[in-house]
């Protein structure tokens, strides 16, 4: 067979993009010429066949001209299961040329995180976290790019990519200001959705405008036309290639080879076989085609559509049961037939003898011309076959899913292997994938429900609604006995609070709690019980629930983790309620084990969860033990980061070390902690508790500094306001949304919202006046207005402030009744308040303190002492309010 000259092939596809290649030579040349340019991304898009493999490969020889690395990679219809699979074949040139010990040096932290990914490190116990690993990756990369500089990545057919190549491409398309990398995107309008649709249109919000290819005009087709057929081609005939292939350049290369093979003369005489001829290059022609080379040959290009990738004689043998000499002559006719090629090894790094199809328009017709009975047993031998080359179950799974169910009790075991080996590495969707498809076949009865069971897990973190059916239906059939029942109940309860059904989360424990004997097991359901109550918003505490915690947790003496939780409890409902603070901190000290977290309660373990600690770090930062809240928070981050755990968890941490900064006064850290907090919480979704706790505790944050503006943007941003979530946020939400309004000139608002802060500190019986400082904020709104309930009101702070007992809580209260009095009461109020806050860890308000008693007696000793303190703090607020104040001292300018 005569093939179309390359030339022509070439110029079809790159006829009229001259556009298109001069923004990709315009971009090499900015990246080669100063290596701290800023990244670029161009997307291209287009239906098949318009010619965006060939801009991609002309963008590979303009850039190698210019003594560029290029690294490639290519999505594959049938190929979109296989989780990190475009992004591996990315990296495979820098991978390959890497020792083990030089990867582990140039990936430095994230090794362990991305290693595993990227199928150069053995994952670890812990189940991977999505997002660490998405984040891993874009660090790996960053660094591979910084040492092969200058550096372009194509990526072409994005929208066959797998879903977690694409959510590192958008993360990593967001980060390209400060790396020098040209990367460039191919991909079809369509032919995506879900997650994977939203990562690539955040591609080409990266990108700025996407350059949409277009057909031919007639004037290019002829152009083509003559070039291929001579130029005695006549404009009937070269009009008539156009019409009949849609000026698709990939078509009318076809239609071109075929005019060739066929010696049709190009004239109007000839011009009407064009379109039977036409359909011999696609659809039921190509596969017509494809027939007349033979059974054998038609065999042996099934078993390469079942493949996909990695097509090897040998392979393709082995699938299509057929001798390796009959295999190597079939893919010799399917070579000159222009339906299997060999990978350009420019582009990739193909093994021997290594095979692909000409282009995934053939591809996609060969897959889908087999029918549909043999396709499927086609791809449980494929599943062997890759299984017996010792790739592994995760490998095998993509074939797997294709198998019709037929109660085969390996096959389930295989398809939960496969999904651990995913989870492993961080790609719950392609885990959750499997278990639905074992659940499919279906499981044997006796492993039925830690089916259900395992894939609740893959869940839980992605779907907590779907989460809940799968776990409430393992529970509901036998097959979950002892500890893998309790962590199941453990698991649903989670998931309802993650789906804000709270109430039902604390039914779902107690009654499992009920149906336990006294002991270890009851003990920590009991646990969790009171954890979820401990944690809810709502305006009716469960009655007696705080005496029956308390008589519960003098049982305790934290010889367990069951026991050490219950303490943490007591400790945590102690303190939200204002009680003696040194007993909180001496049930969050016996909670511990010579200082530290016991083993089981660490910050990446998974029996407890996070919600647990953080209760023992507030407990410890609102009842001014500031320090060990700061080392509890400060090992959380680190444990999360060295982990890879960047979703939810880092969010909270972040959120928690900024809370324990704003208490200590180190605002500008907590506002750097808390914002870092704000764009992590934002990437798990608005709405979670822990998006909540980094906005609260920003706007709280912001206000401290005296930027009352900025906090107002930032909580119209974010849509800080109620209705609120249903369980408890640090600081406390309506007392940071009154100050903010208070602060802001909308008093009256201000008052209401307070006012509902104070009718839910009446329902929950009581509150700490530090961690929910409504009261002292009311009562200075309704100075005016109303001076006997304000001083009512401040009277009430005080007295619970004394309970509570921090000179933190004592020195707050005293500073605002100061604010409610004059002449020598008010001296004498703001004096004692200085005395308590000056031993308290909090120097934001020793700093309010200093410089409202300076203001009141007028001494610019107490004004100069407050103003140093409040530039520590970076209060830029009282820095202000004390400059003004001295500016008024007789003597002082």
């Amino acid at each position: 067979m005569t093939e179309v000259r390359p030339l022509a092939a070439a110029s079809a596809s790159l006829w009229e993009r001259d556009e298109e290649v001069a923004a990709i030579t315009e971009a090499v040349g900015t990246l080669c010429s100063d290596r701290s340019s800023a990244g670029r991304l161009l997307v291209f898009r287009g239906e098949a066949g318009l010619g965006k493999t060939a801009l991609l490969q002309e963008a590979r020889r303009i850039a190698e001209e210019r003594g560029c690395t290029v690294w490639s990679a290519r999505g594959g219809e049938t190929l979109r299961s296989v989780p990190f699979n475009v992004v591996r074949q990315l990296l495979q040139p820098a991978l390959v040329s890497l020792l083990p010990e030089e990867a582990r040096e140039y990936l430095g932290d994230w090794h362990d995180i991305a290693g595993p990914a990227l199928g150069i490190a053995e994952p670890t116990e812990r189940q991977a976290d999505p997002q660490g690993v998405c984040d891993g990756l874009v660090a790996a990369v960053r660094r591979l790019a910084r040492r092969e500089w200058p550096l372009v990545l194509l990526i072409d057919d994005a929208h066959w990519a797998d879903q977690e190549t694409l959510r590192w491409l958008a993360a990593f398309a967001e980060r390209l200001d400060d790396l020098s990398v040209l990367v460039i995107v191919a991909h079809r309008p369509g032919d995506v959705a879900g997650d994977s649709a939203r990562h690539l249109d955040a591609v080409a919000a990266a990108s700025g405008p996407v350059t949409s290819l277009s057909a031919l005009t007639p004037e290019a087709a002829a152009g083509l036309t003559r070039l291929a057929l001579g130029a005695h081609a006549d404009a009937p005939f070269c009009r008539e290639v156009w019409a009949v292939t849609g000026g698709n350049p990939y078509e009318t290369v076809e239609l071109l080879a075929k005019v060739q093979d066929s010696e049709l003369d190009p004239t109007d005489a000839s011009a009407g076989e064009l379109r039977a001829l036409n359909r011999t290059a696609r659809g039921g022609g190509l596969v017509a085609r494809l027939e007349g080379l033979g059974v054998e040959a038609t065999r042996f290009a099934w078993a390469a559509a079942i493949l996909g990738t990695g097509i090897t004689v040998d392979l393709v043998a082995r699938l299509a049961t057929m001798a390796y000499d009959e295999a190597g002559r079939c893919a010799e006719l399917l070579r000159n037939a222009r339906i299997l090629t060999e990978p350009d090894p420019a582009s990739t790094q193909p093994e021997d003898g290594e095979l692909e199809f000409v282009h995934p328009l053939i591809a996609s017709a060969v897959y889908n011309s087999i029918p549909d009975g043999l396709r499927t047993a086609m791809h449980g031998i494929a599943a062997q076959v890759v299984t017996d080359s010792g790739l592994g179950a995760a490998a095998a799974s993509r074939h797997l899913l294709r198998v019709h169910p037929d109660h085969d009790a390996d096959l389930v075991e295989q398809l939960r292997e496969a999904a651990a080996e995913h989870l492993a590495v961080g790609a719950p969707d392609a885990a959750r994938r499997c278990l639905e498809r074992a659940l499919d076949e279906p499981p044997r009865q006796e492993v039925h429900a830690r089916l259900l069971f395992e894939l609740g897990c893959a869940t839980l973190l992605t779907a907590p609604a779907t989460t809940i059916g799968h776990l409430q239906a393992a529970l509901a059939m036998p097959g979950l006995d002892g500890g893998e029942r309790v962590d199941a109940v453990y698991r649903l309860s989670q998931a309802l609070l993650h789906n804000d059904q709270l109430d039902q989360a604390v039914r779902t424990v107690e009654a499992e709690a009920a149906r336990q004997e006294d002991g270890p097991t009851r003990m920590r359901l009991q646990a969790v019980q009171y954890m979820w109550e401990g944690i809810y918003a709502g305006e009716a505490a469960s009655p007696g629930r705080s005496e029956r915690l308390g008589r519960l947790a003098a049982t305790c003496t934290g010889r367990d983790n069951s026991e050490r939780a219950l303490l943490i409890l007591r400790a945590f409902d102690a303190m939200t309620h204002g009680e003696n603070a040194e007993e909180v901190v001496e049930l969050c000290d016996r909670a511990l084990v010579n200082g530290r977290l016991a083993p089981g309660l660490g910050w990446t373990d998974t029996e407890w969860g996070i919600e647990l600690l953080m209760m023992l770090g507030s407990s410890y930062a609102y009842s001014d033990r500031l320090d060990r809240a700061e080392s509890l928070f400060s090992e959380a981050l680190r444990a999360y980061t060295s982990a890879g755990w960047s979703g939810g968890h880092l969010a909270l941490a972040n959120a928690f070390l900024g809370l324990a900064y704003r208490r200590r006064g180190q605002l500008r850290d907590a506002e750097k902690v808390l914002r870092e907090s704000l764009r992590l919480a934002e990437r798990v979704g608005r709405g979670l508790p822990l998006y909540w706790s980094a906005t609260c505790g920003l706007v709280d944050t912001l206000l401290a500094r005296g930027h009352v503006e900025e906090a107002w943007s930032l909580a119209e941003r974010y849509g800080f306001a109620p209705p609120y979530p249903s369980t408890i946020v640090l600081p406390d939400t309506r007392s940071v949304r009154g100050r903010l309004l208070l602060a802001v000139g909308r008093t009256k608002e201000g008052i209401n919202e307070l006012g509902e802060a104070e009718k839910a500190a009446a329902a929950r019986g009581g509150h700490n006046p530090v961690l929910a400082p409504w009261t002292v904020d009311l009562a200075g709104a309704l100075a005016a207005e109303d001076p006997a309930r304000a001083a009512r009101l401040a009277a009430d702070a005080r007295r619970q402030a004394e309970r509570f007992g921090t000179d933190t809580a004592i020195g707050e209260a005293l500073r605002r009744a100061a604010a409610l009095e004059t002449g020598p009461a008010r001296a004498r109020l703001a004096a004692q308040a200085v005395t308590y806050l000056e031993a308290s860890p909090c120097q934001y308000e020793h700093a309010a303190a200093r410089i409202e008693y300076g203001i009141t007696v007028g001494s610019v000793t107490e004004l100069n002492r407050g103003l140093s303190l409040a530039r520590s703090c970076g209060a830029d607020g009282l820095v202000s309010q004390a400059r003004t104040a001295l500016q008024k001292v007789p003597g002082q300018r």
